[in-house]
């Protein structure tokens, strides 16, 4: 079986030919160009899937909640405008006359790593992606689990803080987690500090090389981190948390996230493993592509 397989998130989309083995044969990656609303991007999407053949499969991960049964985005924050509603898997489908199937990019890489990755030897276990905001996916007993509209682990907005707490830059939004522990928060409070700090891997290096005043911000920006990860396992008592996204791959980052989390839950739950994603950023392609192996 050959699977053309998409990953569209809010800054890059990839795309990859692969075989049910997670075995990759070609691998492209564009910039979403999210900003100018749900139908540029699946148009540029089919445009860029135009230069594949020789496949007999698609499968779509993508960021907003998705109805994967019918292959819809139920929901799409501002970050993809007019994406809600969209019909991906039927525009796509009779593009390319071939089966589609679509899936929340969290729940992409969740399942990609539950199948070929971090989570391979976990059968509970909890996934989150930090970057534009949080994404979260809930794995038990080796499958998802989207809860009763399907729309589960929305891990991103759960409140950390209370109502006055909320980002004075950005009235009118909650203070959800997302809002003081993505990538996009850290790099916000980073950018307060030095305008030069544009992305994680700036401020990291920066870190590295003595910046005292950004390690300090970043030292608080780990335990906002931490607080969701702790309130996550004492709910749902996982085995191992998996978490993604570009500011993950620094491992010494996760081992202090790992560290800190753990100080804050009850000593029965002090088992549970943080690990870093393994898959990359081949995760939502991979995991959108394991939609046909199980």
């Amino acid at each position: 079986m050959k699977i053309l397989a998409a990953d569209i998130g809010g800054t890059n989309t990839k795309l990859c030919l692969c075989d049910e083995t997670g075995h990759i044969e070609r691998f492209n990656e564009y910039a979403t160009e999210s900003g100018k609303g749900g139908p540029h991007v699946v148009q540029r999407l089919m445009e860029h899937m135009a230069a594949y053949e020789g496949y007999d499969r698609i499968a779509i991960s993508t960021a907003g909640q998705v109805n994967a049964e019918e292959g819809y985005i139920v929901y799409a924050n501002a970050n993809i405008p007019h994406y809600t509603g969209m019909q991906v898997a039927k525009i796509v489908g009779e593009r390319f006359g071939v089966p589609v199937k679509v899936e929340n990019d969290v729940n992409a890489a969740a399942l990609g790593e539950a199948c070929f990755g971090a989570g391979k030897s976990y059968p509970h276990f909890l996934c989150l992606t930090f970057g534009t905001g949080i994404g979260g996916a809930i794995v038990i007993g080796g499958r998802l689990y989207k809860g009763a509209d399907g729309v589960a682990a929305e891990f991103g907005h759960m409140f950390t803080h209370p109502l006055s707490d909320a980002p004075a830059s950005s009235a009118g939004m909650m203070p959800y987690y997302e809002r003081f522990a993505s990538t996009t928060a850290l790099v916000n409070l980073a950018q307060q500090v030095d305008p030069d700090c544009v992305d994680g891997r700036t401020i990291f290096s920066k870190v590295n090389n003595g910046d005292d005043r950004l390690a300090q911000l970043l030292s608080g920006w780990i335990d906002e981190v931490s607080i969701g990860l702790a309130s996550l396992i004492h709910v749902f008592n996982p085995a191992a948390i998996v978490v993604g996204g570009g500011v993950m791959e620094q491992l010494e980052l996760v081992r202090q996230v790992e560290a800190r989390t753990k100080e804050l839950v009850m000593s029965s739950f002090r088992g549970v493993r943080i690990l870093p994603a393994q898959l990359g950023n081949k995760a939502g392609v991979l995991g959108a592509a394991s939609l046909y192996v199980s």
